[in-house]
């Protein structure tokens, strides 16, 4: 049986697609060290230049480096899409196994309330509830994690469902094991599969749900993401085409990664590809 690096690497764009993430977390992380000017800074050059030495990327209509405001708003894009899928993945994992493990009544209760959060449309429900509590990072995070983890449930449920009448659940019953045990130490394992691949696309999702409501101008203003770079620049697009093509290129590049990832781990995890 192959192991799990040479069925990911099988895939060519999924290990390209982690040497991007790699490269822009790398990037994220050391911005505030590599980048060359203050991204707050209104003097680090004239106004609306265009790309070249010794503003690569260009100045925004305020004379900030773009290449240095990347570099910020690609981290925090990156902590917003992680800590999201984080939490995310912690409920969905918590309310999935609760719901394919003791089913009944509480089954049926938690089965109701996901559906209640998946009939609303995510990207509406976001923006009313970033609004009410505060346009700040921690708000924005903790909406976006409150939205994402139904999908999530419902696989780890199905999951539980699936595995909790097998002979080596039975066993471990049998010997006394109680519900918690069951749940955390036999069940849940062997239940990893599809939740790490959901996990690492919800990354990505998140991602692109920050920079929607930014855009809007729902976003924390105290904090550069590439969302706000993308709405503040669409009053100069015409003007300074660069304001806007970088950000974006940098957004799309980051989600297209997570998702090419997302792939492979697919593949991983995918009973065909072990047999090969």
């Amino acid at each position: 049986m192959p192991s799990a690096w040479r069925i990911f690497r099988r895939n060519r764009m999924s290990v390209f697609g982690l040497v991007l993430i790699v490269i822009l977390a790398v990037l994220a992380l050391l911005g505030p060290w590599i980048a060359p000017f203050s991204p707050y800074s209104t003097t680090a050059g004239p106004v609306m230049a265009p790309p070249g030495a010794p503003h690569w990327l260009g100045t925004d209509e305020l004379g900030r480096d773009i290449f240095s405001r990347v570099l910020l708003g690609t981290r925090t894009s990156l902590l917003v899409g992680l800590a999201a899928a984080f939490i995310a993945t912690f409920v969905g994992i918590t309310v999935g196994a609760l719901s394919g493990y003791f089913t009944g009544w509480i089954d049926d209760v938690i089965m109701r309330v996901t559906e209640v959060f998946q009939v609303i449309p995510r990207f509406f429900l976001a923006i009313v509830l970033v609004s009410f509590f505060g346009a700040n990072l921690v708000n924005i995070i903790l909406a976006i994690s409150l939205l994402s983890w139904p999908e999530l449930a419902r696989i780890v449920r199905a999951e539980f469902l699936t595995l909790r009448s097998r002979q080596f659940v039975d066993a471990a019953r049998v010997c006394g094991a109680g519900a918690m045990w069951l749940v955390f130490v036999e069940i849940l394992p062997n239940a990893l599969a599809p939740v790490i691949v959901n996990a690492t696309l919800q990354v990505g999702q998140a991602m692109l749900l920050e920079a929607g409501l930014s855009y809007l101008g729902v976003g924390d203003p105290s904090q550069i993401s590439l969302g706000m770079m993308l709405q503040q620049a669409q009053q100069i697009m015409r003007a300074a085409w660069w304001a806007t093509l970088f950000p974006g290129v940098a957004l799309a590049i980051a989600v297209l990664a997570i998702n090419i990832v997302g792939d492979g781990l697919n593949d991983v995890f995918s009973p065909r590809s072990r047999e090969r």
